[in-house]
């Protein structure tokens, strides 16, 4: 072999056992010669610089923004009639489609500016962030501060909007739960140091949405708090038997409860003359429009059900008005949609965990969790697979805060993907 050639079969194994070292030290093993990759406190775009685009999951934008846009539109067909009845009669027919764009606005603009912050400034504060959630908790069932609304306190009126502190205690258990993981990951085998304080936390946050009344947020909240522990790595047997209490107290709960009960019953049989026209109304009317909705739909605002039968046409069953007008391929597309975003935050969860940042990984998959299990819950109410509760379609139904609180937990996936993006890049933006 000449001299030349030697050369550059040297230069080439030398290549490929830096490329060797550059991939073992990226999934944090190190590599021979090279130093492991630096884990900073955070990386990435600076706070008050914007994020260059190149930077995020553009695809899973475009994904949301596909959501947010389909929601758009359905919200103003679901709700373009509702004038017509004499409790809305007072509002014009792009009424709700104007709340909507508005809320839109609002957040877009605070998930721009979470965008910009660190997600070690919100790993050192979430306690707080959990603790405000708690405090609105408690105003929103003073009978001064909280607005009634079908009978239940979940509402505090901001003049421009009204906020409802349920959606930001989803978002805050997030947070918390992922912060409490970290700090208590070396006593995770633990039950009562591991796992007690935080059952204590969740407890008391339950009381006071059931108080509103609202088991719909509980379970997204629970379901939330159990997916971070499981996924942080609390012992399986742990974890079943907590989800066995929760269980149990949710059926306690719905046993002494002749409301509950009713609905159930209902939704066991929704077509019996008992229910049909009192807890069955709503699901027998959205069956019927996934009925004439057929394979591709009536044709966009061709839907009858949003004409003063559904209740709720244009939040809590979003879905059933999507299947009467899309028919089955835009549930289907609507379906797919949340899935893969699903999957994707839960990616980015599993990446950041990788490069070793815990706190931001469990923080995705926390969101993740919360989207995925909220969808699930609506999907299958609208369909009749579970009972009726009062959950809207992330991303999609009418409702300020829903949109307001799920734009920046999409903030947070994006800020978290976007510093491990820098720190896979050296640590450089």
């Amino acid at each position: 072999m000449s001299r030349a050639a030697s050369s550059a079969a040297s230069g080439g194994d030398g290549l490929l056992r830096r490329l060797f070292a550059r991939m073992a030290s990226l999934a944090g093993r190190g590599g021979a010669g090279e130093p492991p990759l630096p884990v900073r406190a955070h990386v990435g775009a600076a706070p008050g610089r914007p994020a260059a685009a190149r930077s995020f999951d553009q695809a899973l934008v475009a994904v949301a923004a596909a959501l947010l846009a389909l929601g758009l539109v359905m919200v103003y067909s679901a709700s373009v009639a509702l004038p017509d009845n004499p409790r809305f009669a007072a509002y014009s027919h792009a009424f709700f489609l104007q709340r909507h764009l508005f809320a839109l606005a609002v957040g877009l603009s605070a998930a721009l500016l979470v965008l910009q912050v660190p997600v070690a400034f919100w790993e050192k504060h979430a306690h707080w962030v959990f603790v405000l959630a708690l405090v609105l908790l408690v105003l929103v069932l003073l009978p001064f501060v909280g607005k009634v609304v079908n009978n239940s306190r979940r509402w505090i009126p901001l003049g421009v909007m009204n906020f409802q502190p349920s959606e930001l205690a989803k978002l805050a258990i997030a947070m918390y739960a992922a912060g409490y993981m970290v700090r208590k990951m070396d006593e995770r085998g633990n039950f009562f140091r591991a796992v007690w304080p935080m059952a204590v936390a969740i407890a008391f946050a339950g009381m006071l949405l059931l108080r509103q009344p609202d088991m719909g947020a509980f379970i997204v909240i629970a379901t939330i708090a159990m997916g971070i522990l499981f996924l942080g790595g609390v012992n399986a047997r742990m974890f079943f038997l907590i989800a066995l209490v929760l269980v149990a107290t949710f059926a306690l709960i719905i046993a002494f409860d002749d409301m509950r009960r009713e609905r159930i019953l209902a939704y066991l049989d929704p077509w019996n003359p008992k229910y049909a026209q009192g807890k069955g109304y709503q699901l027998t009317h959205s069956l019927i429009a996934f009925g004439r909705g057929e394979w591709f739909g009536q044709g966009l605002g061709d839907s009858v059900e949003k004409l003063h039968y559904l209740p709720e046409a244009h939040t809590d069953f979003l879905l059933a008005v999507i299947g009467e007008e899309l028919g089955l391929v835009g549930v289907a597309t609507v379906i797919l949609l949340f899935f893969w975003l699903t999957r994707r935050i839960f990616l980015i969860g599993r990446q950041a965990i990788a490069v070793d940042r815990v706190y931001g990984g469990l923080l995705c998959q926390g969101i993740g969790v919360w989207f995925g299990a909220q969808a699930f819950i609506n999907m299958g109410v609208n369909l009749g697979v579970l009972p009726t509760k009062g959950l809207t379609l992330p991303l999609m139904s009418y409702g300020g805060s829903a949109i307001l609180m799920n734009l920046i937990a999409l903030a947070l996936v994006l800020r978290v993907d976007i510093e491990n993006r820098a720190l896979m890049r050296g640590g450089r933006a």
